[in-house]
């Protein structure tokens, strides 16, 4: 069966349904995943995408923070959601499709400004997650499985527009980028996108407060799709939709597409 999947951190699904609409008649993908809903799941606008064919939801929900949904064309059941670190957060769920492949979708946290857990309890916070998320993967050993999402952390020096300068940014850091690699080496994970794409700057996220973002171009790809080695080798067509970060009222997020033939 082959499908096309898409990740897009939304920034609240209800401000942008029509967003959401939108790319669901222009792009097609048979499964989408959502990041920071910012909804709990029964105020997230369902019946809408479902109208769209979108009949397939598994979500978790949180008033004005977080949440994560996956939208799917496909016949699809929930298999897990888990609070990795114990923040009491919406950040993750799990659904197995039709054909047996699980997707995992992820919102990691942002991490706050100071990238030092001394300092800042948030940055702490999400090194923790990250390496919950890699005992969790190493414990399970995941098969035929993808997963998606806002990892909140731009791993290459090309995934960045200026590596140096960003070095002691939070999303970029050493120590951020070396629990990336954990997670990502405790499934063998691969990294479609960059499987697919593999030099060049590639950016999927751009600041708010930039006044011309289009111009400065001052990005960073901090969504991803991964899958595992079972399954990587059926992967193609990475894309990222930078057109969507200029559509009205955007998120400051633009789509990240993979297609897989299994």
């Amino acid at each position: 069966m082959a499908f096309r999947l898409a990740t897009w951190n939304i920034n609240s699904v209800r401000l942008r349904e029509g967003l959401v609409a939108r790319l669901m008649q222009q792009e097609a993908p048979d499964v989408l995943c959502l990041q920071e809903c910012k909804s709990p799941v029964d105020k997230m606008p369902l019946q809408s995408f479902a109208d769209l064919g979108y009949h397939h939801v598994v979500a978790r929900g949180q008033k004005g923070y977080n949440g994560v949904a996956i939208l799917s064309k496909i016949p699809m059941v929930e298999v897990d959601a888990r609070d990795f670190a114990g923040l009491g957060h919406a950040r993750h769920v799990a659904g197995r499709l039709e054909n047996g492949v699980t997707v995992h979708n992820f919102y990691v946290p942002a991490g706050g400004d100071i990238p030092d857990r001394a300092q800042n309890e948030k940055f702490g916070q999400k090194l923790d997650y990250l390496t919950e998320m890699r005992d969790f993967f190493r414990d399970t050993k995941p098969e035929r499985s993808i997963l998606v999402g806002d990892l909140n952390i731009a791993p290459r020096e090309d995934d960045v527009w200026n590596h140096r300068q960003l070095l002691k940014i939070v999303s970029h850091t050493p120590i951020e980028i070396d629990h990336l690699h954990a997670v990502q080496e405790s499934a063998g994970w691969v990294d479609v996108t960059r499987a697919d794409i593999p030099q060049g700057l590639l950016y999927s996220w751009w600041s708010y407060r930039a006044a011309d973002w289009d111009g400065a171009d001052k990005g960073r790809r901090l969504d991803h799709v991964w899958a595992t080695p079972d399954i990587a080798n059926a992967a193609h067509g990475s894309q990222i939709l930078r057109d969507a970060r200029g559509w009205e009222q955007p998120s400051d997020h633009a789509p990240v597409f993979a297609k897989f033939d299994l």
